[in-house]
């Protein structure tokens, strides 16, 4: 019997025929800065001070009145022999929240990221953050249903955040500044 109910699921998810779940928003960011050496995998000193400041997203203050509310849930790409970088991004928030990091998606692996994320019930009504490589942020909000997503995520802007959130199946995306560091976009 619960051979069947495991086969059952796993074919159900396979063929798509999942019920679908929507997290409450998911918060996609790209990684944070990186050195202009391409042969370093990690983040540069700016990035490190992003990565540190992250935290403030998600904090009441004067100059951020409505904070983004805690992700549940942290992702980021798997470590590649070209970068650590998504890993590291979220690493001190993930240390602050007590969350762990859930790194078994390859970059190009965002579509089965996406489908975990609106099939899998441990998500629905959930935030989850996910800190990506920029190259294919587009694909990724596409992927989990955003409309109006742009083509491209500029290869200098590392100060974005989007975020998708949910009605009736249908994502929206928020494009917003993180206003972290000085020179950070407001707008």
């Amino acid at each position: 019997m619960f051979t069947r109910v495991v086969t059952a699921i796993a074919f159900l998810t396979a063929c798509g025929c999942a019920k679908p779940t929507y997290p409450a928003r998911v918060i996609i960011i790209r990684h944070a800065e990186k050195p202009g050496d391409e042969n370093e995998r990690g983040l540069s000193a700016v990035g490190k001070k992003r990565a540190d400041a992250l935290t403030e997203l998600f904090q009441k203050s004067d100059s951020r009145p409505n904070p983004l509310p805690a992700p549940d849930f942290i992702f980021a790409s798997s470590a590649s022999k070209r970068s650590d970088r998504p890993i590291e991004t979220v690493t001190p928030l993930a240390k602050k929240l007590k969350l762990d990091i859930d790194s078994r998606f390859a970059n190009d692996d965002y579509t089965k990221l996406a489908a975990e994320l609106l099939t899998n019930p441990k998500y629905e009504g959930k935030t989850a953050l996910i800190c990506w490589h920029h190259g294919n942020i587009p694909e990724l909000a596409e992927a989990l249903k955003a409309r109006d997503v742009p083509d491209k995520w500029k290869d200098s802007v590392f100060d974005r955040v989007w975020v998708v959130t949910y009605e009736a199946g249908r994502g929206k995306l928020t494009k917003l500044p993180q206003t972290l560091l000085p020179g950070d976009a407001e707008k």
